[in-house]
C-alpha cells in the first residue's frame, strides 16, 4: 500500500494554479518534494491535507480518502510546516496537554525526551522561541504520537547546518520502521540529496519529474566545454544548457554521449536548474 497517492490534482487561483499534478509516496521511502518559491509544494500538500478543496483529482492517503475517514487519517500523519502555529502565548508544557487530548496515541514521555534532546525550553512561550527552537518543537508535536507518514513543508528553512543535520537524523531514525514514509518539500536540495529516496520536481504548477535520486544522479552528468564540443553530442541527449561568455554547459543524458567526453556527477539542484531551462526530463 502507498502511503500516498495523487493524481490529476488541480488548483486554481486568481494568478496561480497547479495543474494535473500527480505523485505516489510508496511505504517505507521518503520523497524530497522541489521546486522554487511559489511553485506549488505548500498548495499540493494542503491540498493532501484538506486543508485547502482541491478543484479536480483524487488523492488517497494509506488508501482511503481523507474525507471519508479524516479522523483515523490524521492520528497517522505527522505535519510539520515552515512555522509552528501555535499561540504565541503557550510554552511546551501547555501544548503538551492540549495535545494529549488531540491524539489518543500521544506519547507524553517520548514528546518531553525530544524537547530534551533538543534542548528546547519548556517554560518559555512560542514568542520567546527563536525559529530553530519553534521548528524543533513543531518536528517533536509532529512525532510524539508516533505517526506513520511525515508531511514536511520546508521544517529546515532558515535553520543553521548544525541543527538541520541533528534534524535530519532524526527523519533517519523515523524511517528505520520500514512502514513509515515522508514526504518532504524543500528548497534546500543538499539536505534531500542526504536523506530522500525519490525527488518530485514542481514548477510553476506542474510536476516536470518523480524519479529515484540515484537514478537522477547516474542517468544525467553535466557537460563542461565549448560549443563545437557540443554539437558532438546528440540533441536528444541534452536536457538544458547554460552558456557563459567563454564555455557552455549542459545537463546530458550520460548513456547517450561518448565516453570520450568528460562528465561530472550533477547535484540535485543542478538538474532542477537546467530542467526548468531545457524541458521536463524524458
Amino acid at each position: 500500500m502507498n502511503s500516498i497517492e495523487v493524481k490529476g490534482l488541480s488548483k486554481k487561483y486568481k494568478e496561480f494554479q497547479i495543474e494535473d499534478v500527480s505523485l505516489t509516496l510508496p511505504r517505507g521511502v521518503i520523497m524530497g518534494f522541489i521546486g522554487e518559491n511559489g511553485a506549488g509544494k505548500t498548495t499540493t500538500i494542503k491540498c493532501i491535507l484538506n486543508l485547502l478543496q482541491n478543484d479536480t483529482g483524487e488523492i488517497r492517503l494509506f488508501g482511503k480518502k481523507l474525507e471519508e475517514a479524516e479522523i483515523e487519517i490524521k492520528e497517522e500523519i505527522g505535519v510539520v510546516f515552515d512555522d509552528i502555529l501555535f499561540p504565541e502565548p503557550l510554552n511546551p508544557t501547555k501544548i503538551n496537554h492540549f495535545m494529549k487530548k488531540l491524539y489518543k496515541n500521544w506519547d507524553v514521555s517520548y514528546y518531553f525526551e525530544l524537547l530534551e534532546k533538543f534542548h528546547v525550553p519548556l517554560k518559555k512561550t512560542m514568542k520567546e522561541l527563536s525559529r530553530g527552537m519553534r521548528m524543533k518543537l513543531s518536528i517533536a508535536v509532529a512525532l510524539a504520537h508516533h505517526p506513520k507518514l511525515l508531511i514536511l513543508d520546508e521544517p529546515t528553512s532558515g535553520l543553521d547546518p548544525i541543527v538541520r543535520d541533528e534534524i535530519l537524523e532524526l527523519f533517519q531514525d523515523f524511517m528505520q520502521d520500514e512502514s513509515h514514509s515522508i514526504l518532504f518539500s524543500s528548497h534546500i536540495t543538499t539536505d534531500l540529496e542526504k536523506i530522500a529516496d525519490y525527488i518530485t520536481f514542481i514548477h510553476e504548477g506542474k510536476i516536470q519529474f518523480s524519479e529515484e535520486k540515484d537514478y537522477l544522479l547516474e542517468e544525467y552528468a553535466i557537460f563542461r566545454g565549448d560549443d563545437q564540443e557540443l554539437k558532438a553530442i546528440p540533441p536528444t541527449a541534452i536536457k538544458g544548457i547554460r552558456r557563459n561568455a567563454y564555455s557552455v554547459e549542459a545537463l546530458v543524458k550520460r548513456s547517450e554521449v561518448n565516453t570520450i567526453f568528460s562528465l561530472e556527477k550533477p547535484t540535485i539542484e543542478e538538474v532542477m536548474l537546467f530542467t526548468v531551462k531545457g524541458g521536463a526530463l524524458k
